[in-house]
């Protein structure tokens, strides 16, 4: 009797989750590297935590996550991890969360870092989606939403920045590691000076005052699709509808920048949809809605 009522008890909690959409989205999550990385998530603040905040993913290997009703949040790749064997605390040298362990815990990525950016079921029923350098990068990533219906301003467009931009980045920007060729990841021009133009704060707090620099055009160049900047929505957020979502590390093909002093290069992506040429501009009263609800989204972490 016991065991029977246990099933009960499962198919009811089921069949509640199927009729309430308690869960309404699945993430999968692919490591095309050729080494291995370990995803941080983060929910935004007043979202609930997800059953995972952390794990290794080898390369070749994926891992799919499911996401409840709602959600919001950011993902990124941690690279370089090791554990230090004297005291077992865990630590990454790029996009490290800081929690000492495997799960980030509640904790967001340690800037340069390139973010896979996420609000479900927002604004008029509408996923909205990024990849952002706005906090500098570490990996080549691509979004690609997948059975999602288009619906009003959805098109459901997949996006990411597939370039490798750690060889290209320019020097000031570049984080080394000893042992590593060339660099680990970019920071942002934020990150490396601290400056308020490069940060969009104080005076430059505003879309009208926070204009593009040549460190933001570094990465929108080759990474058209992309945040660049603070106020880069226009260009940069999508939305689909009752999707699931695929998100790669290192996409191929992808197309590095040859070099930081060169004229940039566009990286395009002849899988999943990404090219600097199919990209429309959204409609003003669309980009009205997109900008306000990313920077909700953005006050939340």
């Amino acid at each position: 009797m016991t065991s029977l009522g246990l099933a009960v008890a499962l198919f009811f909690h089921v069949l509640i989750l199927s009729v309430t959409g308690a869960y309404s989205a699945t993430f999968t999550i692919v490591n095309k590297c050729s080494f291995k990385v370990w995803p941080g998530i983060l929910s935004s603040a007043g979202t609930a935590p997800l059953p995972t905040t952390g794990f290794a993913l080898d390369p070749g290997a994926s891992s799919s996550v499911a996401i409840p009703a709602s959600w919001s949040g950011r993902l990124w790749g941690r690279t370089l991890c090791s554990e230090d064997p004297a005291t077992g605390k865990f630590a990454c040298l790029t996009g490290d969360c800081g929690s000492s362990g495997l799960e980030c815990s509640g904790s967001g990525a340690a800037p340069p870092a390139t973010l896979a950016e996420f609000t479900l079921d927002g604004a008029g029923g509408l996923d909205f989606y990024d990849v952002s350098l706005v906090d500098g990068y570490n990996l080549p990533m691509l979004v690609v939403p997948q059975g999602g219906a288009s619906s009003g301003a959805g098109n459901c467009t997949a996006t990411g920045c597939a370039a490798d931009l750690n060889a290209a980045c320019p020097q000031e920007l570049k984080v080394t590691s000893a042992g590593s060729e060339g660099g680990v990841a970019c920071k942002s021009a934020c990150d490396a000076f601290g400056d308020p133009q490069y940060c969009c704060s104080g005076a430059y707090g505003s879309p009208n005052t926070c204009r593009p620099s040549q460190y933001s055009e570094f990465f929108k160049s080759a990474c058209p699709k992309a945040y660049s900047y603070a106020y880069d929505d226009g260009t940069s957020t999508f939305t689909c509808a009752s999707a699931d979502y695929e998100i790669t590390f290192c996409p191929r093909p992808s197309t590095s920048v040859k070099a930081a002093g060169e004229q940039y290069g566009v990286a395009a992506v002849a899988s999943g949809g990404i090219a600097s040429s199919s990209w429309t501009p959204p409609p003003s009263a669309v980009a009205v809605v997109v900008s306000a609800t990313v920077w909700q989204l953005r006050q939340l972490f």
